[in-house]
């Protein structure tokens, strides 16, 4: 079983930051894919970053050029650095981590106002 806690979220004005991370339970040098996922409601969740091995990294469109994943090994946690925020942006986030399972963390809401 591995665990993850999520920090980071809040309310931010539209133009700004926020970074969340992801804090794992176990080891992620190895984990295989790491992402970022958000959901509004009525809607499916959605892929927004995501580490495909050690080093690619994939981006959903949208958040192109504003959004950065980014990892610490040695902290077992990754991280969303998410920047020009807009109130399309507004949703529960979520990481999700595979290694020998698939695992997810309980979600951080992360409100923009405009």
């Amino acid at each position: 079983q591995v665990d993850l806690v999520e920090s980071g979220g809040g309310l931010v004005q539209a133009g700004g930051s926020l970074t969340l991370a992801c804090t794992a339970s176990v080891s992620i040098i190895s984990m295989p894919y790491m992402a970022w996922y958000r959901q509004t409601p009525g809607k499916q969740r959605e892929l927004v970053a995501g580490f495909i091995g050690a080093i690619r990294r994939e981006y959903t469109d949208a958040v192109k050029g504003r959004f950065t994943i980014s990892r610490d090994n040695g902290k077992k946690t990754m991280y969303l650095q998410m920047n020009s925020l807009k109130p399309e942006d507004t949703a529960v986030y979520y990481c999700k981590m595979r290694g020998r399972g698939e695992y997810w963390g309980q979600g951080t809401q992360v409100t923009v106002s405009s």
